[in-house]
């Protein structure tokens, strides 16, 4: 930190160098602006961007002569040599297939193209925002190679690259700005839910996989850097209006609206300011599944139905009718029955909403490259998310707070982000504790006369079921007939949906926020992020880019006992990390050397670090091939939840790993009648440290050979992994290939297992007789796989002209991984990607004047999904977008109509979710 503040320091009194200033145009062979393209000085690691009109400035320490290289996606590149200081340049770029030219920053933290990027990287520009087929800019981000993203809502789309992804995607970083996208008490990001108005974004860059070299603990699968306009370049005022539909068979048609504003204004060339807000409203996906999850044969009549979107049923007990009524065994029987539930639908309001704002001021004191930011970006929104349970969040609020100093050899920033959960609740609790504010599960035994639903059920099944016996019906058909009365009897007088009794009582469960009687959960957990970087090439005459930076981050955990074990208050904990890189050019600038190296602290574990050496190399008499290879290794602290997590989530209570929190989650569970006889009492307290050291495997006690586990403390997971690849433009193709390979250790995820309420695992006497009279409590426990898994993949992408003026692409990824489940058969690994996944693309931005087009087509193979929800088959999908837009430069609009999913398949990505149906929209954006 020291550190860091000396250089922030140093560079505030930076001596101002002799500054060369270049301005100009940069349009196409119609003279029509090109928006976006890239200015970069030739041999150094310097650049701008053309605003909205194509104008530019430059400025530069460096002395004329020089050259610049100018491009754009779907542009050649122009070289234009700079003699003299204020040179002002008009620069005309040709139409051509090429999509390489392009300037990233994310790979390397420096601006490069990205054919000569050390690793895979995918943008999506203002170009393809313009002609994305999706609703959003976001949603387009699905058409990029290598890129899923998983439909939890229509407000949160999780994005997943190179597998081992739940919809609390863990594994992969998004920055905005620089800023740290995730919510910090969930551990991940809500997709574009609070995050940036699509009138705000210059560029999103994706890279599939490792980062942790320069980006640190969260940039493990891959990464997302979405970079917003700067006030200086982008004036005016912006706006867009979008209206249209949504489709869905199981909601049917509903309204949906999207519009946002922005205003930039650079009072001088020092003062700039920007503000933006943007407002979505929708109708959500609805989650009707109700397929029993622990018999899909089975139907709402089975006496322990558990369907899938049906919340409340989880509540089930063995009732022995014999022992009930005191008949010798045999009798009557036993049966496992679950209580009525209530559908996910009247639980949930399914509007959808996010309303996005934020405001930066921009200032220049030396009215030249160096900046002082402040940047505030506050979200709220409502959406569903799909983790243990289904979550029902509800004026859900991410604030982003940021100071910045920088300029083009360096930043320094600062930020803070707190979470403030809202009016969030658990849709499971929901109804079970709807159910019980009704009526209780069990007999109170503090007051036998009051009534008990499984009370009253035996209670009615018992003389029915011997009753229709008597009288010569089958048992099966007795059991089902007094199944049949004994539900209709003990759900007399229950809460339906719709009524003022239900309603009051939902209202209030909602907002309590103890899971023993309510459903709300409560969190107002921030963190605090200080990291810099900078750029001494200029110190060394740039004989090579060398970066130097590093990072502190304070989690404050403060969920009042709700989401963590935090009942006295909040917990703090600390990491922090540095690094240092070199680029460096050889063979005439043909071959290109990158080496970075992090190190990492996270102050419950020790320090990790993660190189990063990557070659790459251009051939060819017209420098239009690149080979690239690399190797790293990375690593994954573990999240706030896998540390300090305590919570009932009603199929298991998730306890995390921290040393200091095992003896923090203590919790009351009722004992049967048998163990009451056993041990004397009728409750016991089980401590959280009993999942870990006191507890059955689940698949062993499933197959009959109940076998004591202790389950290992959580350590930071770590990845290694090779990658190759090549890009390369050959006649009107351009051609992106890469394949990689990864081996992961230590490997984070969760186990189920079974603590007996009383006994010790593996006595062979008194814990086996809790598992067989029930009085068990199932744990999920956070720990890291005993076995190495191995993932490997590739995609392959192919850009041309077709038909003269029409752009086509056609892109292929591949992914498989390796784990010895039949070893480790409680262990999920969360891999949740399709084996293979092809798109296309076909369009033209210029069918005719002003008027263009573009077709998405996306295939994905079946694959299994695995996430602590519930696990499953999700079948293989098709997907057809397609957009038309229309520019009217007079009024500075496009109009565009379009839609996704025509072809009207509804398909889900992850089981438990609504089906995914069909958007129509129409839109119109101005933009100055």
């Amino acid at each position: 930190m020291k550190r860091l503040i000396g250089i922030s320091l140093m560079l505030f009194g930076v001596i101002t160098y002799a500054q060369t200033t270049v301005q100009g145009k940069v349009v196409d062979e119609s003279n029509e602006p090109i928006p976006g393209a890239n200015v970069v000085l030739m041999g150094k690691a310097e650049g701008t961007t053309a605003d909205f009109d194509g104008n530019f400035t430059f400025n530069t320490s460096e002395q004329p002569p020089f050259k610049l290289r100018f491009t754009s996606i779907g542009f050649s590149d122009y070289i234009a040599d700079v003699t003299s200081n204020n040179q002002t340049l008009t620069i005309v770029l040709t139409e051509t297939s090429t999509i390489l030219d392009e300037i990233v920053i994310s790979a390397s933290r420096t601006p490069e193209r990205i054919f000569e990027s050390p690793v895979s990287v995918e943008r999506f520009g203002l170009k393809e925002i313009k002609n994305t087929t999706a609703e959003s800019f976001y949603g387009g981000l699905q058409n990029l190679k290598g890129v899923d993203i998983n439909t939890n809502s229509l407000t949160f789309q999780s994005i997943n690259t190179r597998g081992f992804a739940t919809f609390a995607n863990n594994r992969f970083l998004q920055l905005a700005d620089g800023m740290d996208n995730s919510a910090p008490g969930l551990n991940f990001v809500l997709g574009n839910l609070v995050g940036m108005s699509e009138l705000e974004v210059q560029s999103v860059e994706i890279l599939p996989g490792a980062s942790s070299a320069l980006y640190g603990a969260g940039a493990f699968n891959g990464i997302l850097f979405m970079q917003s306009k700067s006030p200086f370049d982008f004036q005016g005022i912006s706006a867009y209006a979008k209206t249209g539909v949504t489709s869905q068979e199981a909601a049917g048609v509903n309204a949906y609206y999207d519009f946002g504003i922005r205003a930039a204004h650079a009072f001088s060339d020092k003062l700039a300011v920007k503000a933006n807000l943007s407002i979505l409203k929708g109708e959500d996906w609805h989650a009707v599944n109700t397929t029993d999850i622990d018999n899909p044969s089975a139907d709402r009549t089975d006496p322990n139905f558990n369907g899938l979107n049906i919340y409340g049923d989880e509540v089930s007990t063995l009732l022995n009718f014999d022992t009930l009524a005191g008949l010798p065994s045999g009798t009557v029987g036993s049966a496992n029955v679950s209580r009525t539930g209530y559908a996910e639908s009247d639980l949930v309001d399914y509007g959808a909403e996010s309303v996005k704002t934020d405001f930066s001021v921009f200032y220049r004191p030396f009215a030249d490259d160096f900046e002082i930011i402040y940047q505030g970006r506050v979200g709220r929104g409502n959406t569903i998310y799909q983790g243990a349970n289904r979550y029902a969040v509800r004026n859900f609020i991410l604030q982003q707070h940021k100071i910045e100093f920088r300029n083009k050899n360096f930043f320094l920033r600062g930020y803070i982000t707190s979470e403030n959960s809202g009016d969030s609740y658990d849709t499971r609790f929901a109804a079970i504790n709807v159910n019980r504010s009704w009526k209780r599960d069990a007999p109170n035994p503090n007051d036998p006369s009051e009534r008990s639903w499984f009370g009253d059920y035996a209670g009615r099944y018992i003389p029915t079921f011997l009753g229709l016996v008597q009288q010569g019906t089958p048992r099966d058909d007795a059991s089902v007939q007094a199944h049949a009365a004994a539900r209709q009897f003990a759900d007399e007088g229950r809460l339906i949906p719709g009524t003022p009794e239900f309603q009051s009582a939902f209202n209030s469960v909602i907002a309590d926020g103890d899971l023993s009687t309510g459903a709300k959960f409560i969190d107002n957990t921030k963190f605090r992020h200080v990291n810099g970087n900078y750029n001494i090439a200029h110190l060394i005459d740039n004989w090579a880019d060398i970066q130097i930076g590093g990072s502190f981050r304070e989690y404050e955990l403060n969920s009042s006992g709700t989401i963590f074990t935090d009942i006295d208050g909040p917990i703090t904990y600390n990491e922090y990390g540095a690094y240092a890189q070199l680029q460096k050019k050889f063979l005439e600038e043909r071959l290109k050397f990158t080496g970075s190296v992090r190190y990492d602290k996270n102050e419950f574990f020790d320090g990790f670090f993660s190189p990063r050496v990557a070659l790459g190399y251009t051939a060819g008499e017209q420098r239009n091939h690149n080979f690239r290879v690399s190797a790293q290794q990375g690593f994954r602290n573990p999240t706030t939840q896998d540390l300090f997590i305590g919570l009932n989530a009603g199929a298991a209570v998730l306890v995390g790993s921290a040393p200091d929190n095992l003896d923090r989650d203590i919790r009351t569970f009722g004992v049967s009648q048998s163990g009451q006889d056993l041990i004397g009492q009728s409750t016991v307290q089980i401590v959280g440290r009993a999942a870990y050291e006191n507890a059955f495997s689940v698949s062993s006690v499933l197959a009959g050979t109940p076998q004591a586990i202790n389950t290992s403390l959580i350590q930071p997971e770590e990845i290694t992994t090779y990658e190759a690849g090549y890009r390369g433009q050959i006649g009107k193709f351009t051609i992106d290939l890469s394949g990689y390979y990864n081996r992961y250790k230590n490997f984070i995820s969760t186990v189920n297992v079974l603590v007996p309420l009383y006994g010790e695992a593996g006595d062979n006497s008194l814990s086996l007789l809790a598992l067989q009279n029930g009085d068990r409590q199932a744990y999920q426990v956070y720990t890291n796989s005993e076995a190495d898994i191995d993932s490997w993949g590739g995609s392959v992408g192919v850009d041309t002209k077709v038909l003269g003026n029409f752009d086509l692409g056609v892109n292929y990824t591949y992914a498989e991984f390796d784990f010895d489940r039949e070893r480790f058969p409680d262990f999920e690994t969360n891999f949740n990607t399709p084996k293979h996944r092809v798109k296309a693309s076909f369009g033209n931005t210029e069918l005719f004047k002003n008027f263009g087009f573009n077709v998405n087509y996306r295939w994905s193979d079946s694959f299994f999904w695995e996430a602590t929800f519930e696990d499953g088959d999700v079948p293989a999908y098709t997907v057809l977008d397609a957009q038309i837009n229309y520019s009217v430069p007079s009024i500075k609009s496009i109009f565009k109509a379009g839609g996704s999913n025509l072809l009207g398949d509804e398909y889900f990505q992850a089981i438990g979710t609504g089906l995914v149906g069909s958007i129509y929209y129409v839109s119109w954006t101005i933009n100055p």
